[in-house]
């Protein structure tokens, strides 16, 4: 268990940063402002400490510079609203560990305190966080990020050895694998177990922007470079000096994108959109597709060029479907993972169930599988995962547990009400009408439940038809 420390003004966000850190099993420490947060620093010196940027009095830079003064190797977390992430960045230039933009998910700061916690760790045991993880080996199946990859068939086996080999490296890394396989997973392992470990990891997927949003979000651009440009960007390459940026579905990137992407391959230099100044870094590059980049360069849609720099070393993810011998562990991972979101005392799967699994041909690939164990999760009456609480896809069965999308131009409210609607009706015909187990299967109180029975008209007799 660790001492984390909370410095935020903010009492409600306060509040719910606490809670995260309590349910992870650590012990939380709060402050109201940077005042008192230095004072319980000094006093107790915990091995984490997460302050927000903007803050009335002692804001969190000077919080950041004086918790290093008394101590250098204090791990800071900084928390930053989105239009100040270059604070941020210039907070980690002065020895920041991580930073978080906020608004962000509970999974997210999980998985920013676990890595510094496991920073910690390493520290105290007086090894480098690059030397080699024990999860890396093919008989332990498993590479850590806050999330694991799973396997022990021989195909897993080859890829935790290519990672395990490549990690320690600076050399450029090619993922290939079909949507949902992990390949993101696997850009992190890499991250997580090199040498720029401490250093930012930034994740961009190409396929989401525009060509000229996405020069703009990787390069950055400068103050008037157009409409709009009301102050200079730093791009995504500047934000992950001296770590990894992982540049995902990179087979979609437009040709003039990939000219530039060329140059900081072979220079790590490139000039922000309407800028002149040359802007060097340091970043290592991971980058990821579902295409074959082979066929695309020979149909002239990627540059040959570019192609042969990015494929230095490629690792392969095997699809689901060519991997059923992991599908039991990677199971039981995801019931494990996913026992807290769900709030099941699930633990088991039915041998029927898993047959079920396993003759299914997953398209959506372990991805898919996890969606798949959390529906089954939640709709399950015991500890035991049953051929009826997996979803229609699985068992062929008539689609009655799907939610029907309500149709017609309706406000996204009404919409969400309507669904909500639904999982509660699901939820009390499944439980033949008795409220405490109703409020179980959905998690939530009895309380709540009551409220929302009363709010949609939802009564004993609805239960039994």
């Amino acid at each position: 268990m660790a001492t984390i420390l909370v410095v935020e003004d903010n009492t409600t966000l306060r509040e719910g940063i606490v809670q995260v850190i309590k349910r992870m099993g650590h012990e939380a420490l709060d402050a109201p402002g940077g005042a008192r947060g230095l004072e319980i620093f000094e006093a107790e010196r915990p091995d984490l400490v997460i302050t927000d940027l903007k803050m009335d009095g002692i804001d969190g830079m000077q919080v950041l510079e004086r918790i290093l003064a008394l101590d250098p190797g204090a791990l800071v977390i900084i928390c930053t609203a989105f239009g100040s992430i270059e604070k941020a960045v210039d907070a980690m230039q002065k020895g920041a560990h991580d930073f978080v933009p906020k608004p962000f998910p509970p999974d997210l700061l999980r998985s920013k305190i676990e890595r510094a916690l496991q920073l910690n760790a390493e520290r105290a045991k007086g090894v480098r966080l690059v030397a080699e993880n024990e999860m890396l080996r093919a008989d332990a199946a498993a590479v850590h990020d806050g999330d694991d990859i799973v396997g022990s068939s021989d195909v897993m086996g080859n890829v935790f050895e290519r990672i395990r080999k490549v990690a320690p490296t600076d050399s450029t890394v090619h993922v290939y694998g079909e949507s949902g396989t992990g390949k993101e997973l696997v850009a992190r392992a890499i991250h997580e177990n090199s040498p720029r470990a401490a250093h930012p990891f930034v994740k961009v997927n190409c396929s989401a922007l525009a060509e000229s949003l996405l020069e703009s979000e990787l390069f950055g651009h400068e103050k008037g470079a157009f409409t709009g440009a009301v102050k200079q960007k730093l791009g995504r390459f500047e934000l992950a000096d001296g770590g990894t940026i992982f540049l995902d579905e990179i087979g979609d990137i437009a040709p003039t994108i990939q000219l530039k992407l060329l140059r900081v391959l072979q220079e790590r230099q490139f000039e922000r959109v309407g800028g002149e100044s040359t802007v060097s870094v340091d970043v290592r590059i991971v980058t990821a597709t579902n295409k074959d980049l082979k066929a695309e360069v020979a149909a002239g849609n990627f540059r040959e060029d570019l192609f042969y720099r990015l494929h230095i070393i490629p690792i392969t993810l095997p699809p689901l479907r060519e991997r059923m011998d992991d599908l039991r562990p990677l199971v039981d991972h995801f019931i494990d993972k996913l026992v807290r979101r769900t709030r099941k005392r699930v633990g088991n799967i039915a041998p029927d169930a898993l047959q079920a699994l396993q003759q299914y041909r997953w398209p959506g690939n372990v991805r898919e599988l996890e969606n798949v164990i959390e529906h089954a999760m939640v709709f399950a009456t015991g500890n035991t995962i049953e051929v009826s609480d997996l979803p229609a896809v699985i068992t062929g069965r008539a689609s009655d547990d799907l939610l029907a999308i309500p149709g017609g131009d309706r406000a996204l409210p009404d919409i969400l009400e309507d669904l909500e609607r639904q999982l509660i009706l699901r939820a009390f015909r499944k439980a033949k009408g008795v409220k405490t187990e109703t409020a179980r299967l959905l998690g939530i109180k009895p309380s709540a439940l009551y409220y929302k029975l009363e709010k949609y008209g939802i009564e004993d007799e609805d239960a039994n038809t």
